[in-house]
């Protein structure tokens, strides 16, 4: 195994991918909040960024940036670029599932329980198939203690996370939040990168197909991080959770009282 390298490029890329982990999360977080205070297309609206903030920039935007970091010696890394885009549909959507299944009514801990199992195993499917779609000339196995190990930490963060959506208030907790949730999607991630076995080929491998991670993923994730820095940003300014509630209590004391004004007309 000392050919094979988790870090090449030093300390940049964890921590790259750390703060888009953060991030993702803690617009995701914000997005939850909001989508508790609407009903109807608006709370769908707030669901659908949440997953793409959690699920895309949190866990896929973060795999792919820790895997720039990752090189293999005498053999470079590709990607095989359906399956890596298939993989960001399985990180929000199985992300969305998750939410979906936690914001409505009050949620039991048998539920919240359940959509966490669900939303951990889709985000560690997500991992495999993204470490499936590098193209190398080596081969993987896995120790299979170290993957199943990998799971268990997926399913407790996307239940602690789910949690979260559900219970996390205000700025200040929304804020150390996202950074637990960093700290967890990355454990999960390089848990499963230390269950890999590469087995480097006797013999010279022919051209290996499939995009750059540096060339490809590099941009992609600089354009993410600024989109979901500035929606943070917006959301983090615009209102809150309670005046929301606030706002549409007024309204519809506003509603019956015209209404009954109206009556006795």
């Amino acid at each position: 195994m000392d050919h094979v390298h988790h870090f090449s490029a030093g300390a940049v890329t964890p921590a790259l991918s750390y703060l888009m982990s953060c991030l993702g999360c803690a617009l995701g977080l914000l997005s939850m909040q909001r989508a508790r205070a609407h009903s109807g297309w608006s709370r769908r609206g707030w669901l659908a960024l949440g997953a793409v903030s959690i699920g895309g920039t949190g866990i896929w935007v973060m795999h792919f940036v820790a895997m720039t970091g990752f090189a293999v010696d005498g053999t470079e890394i590709r990607y095989d670029l359906p399956r890596t885009v298939v993989s960001l549909l399985v990180a929000v959507g199985i992300v969305a599932v998750g939410l979906t299944a936690v914001v409505h009514g009050k949620v039991s801990w048998g539920r919240l329980v359940g959509a966490g199992a669900i939303t951990g195993i889709g985000v560690a499917s997500m991992h495999y198939l993204g470490i499936s779609a590098m193209r190398m000339g080596a081969t993987v196995d896995y120790n299979v203690a170290v993957v199943v190990l990998s799971v268990v930490i997926a399913v407790v963060a996307a239940t602690a996370a789910l949690w979260a959506t559900l219970n996390v208030r205000g700025i200040a907790a929304t804020a150390a939040a996202a950074l637990i949730m960093g700290i967890a999607v990355n454990g999960m991630h390089y848990t499963g990168m230390a269950a890999m076995i590469v087995n480097t080929l006797s013999e010279r491998p022919g051209a290996i197909t499939g995009v750059d991670a540096a060339a490809f993923f590099g941009p992609l994730a600089m354009v993410l991080g600024v989109l979901t820095a500035l929606s943070l940003l917006a959301v983090g300014i615009g209102s809150t959770e309670k005046e929301i509630a606030e706002d549409l209590w007024a309204e519809q004391q506003l509603r019956q009282l015209l209404g009954e004004r109206a009556d006795k007309d």
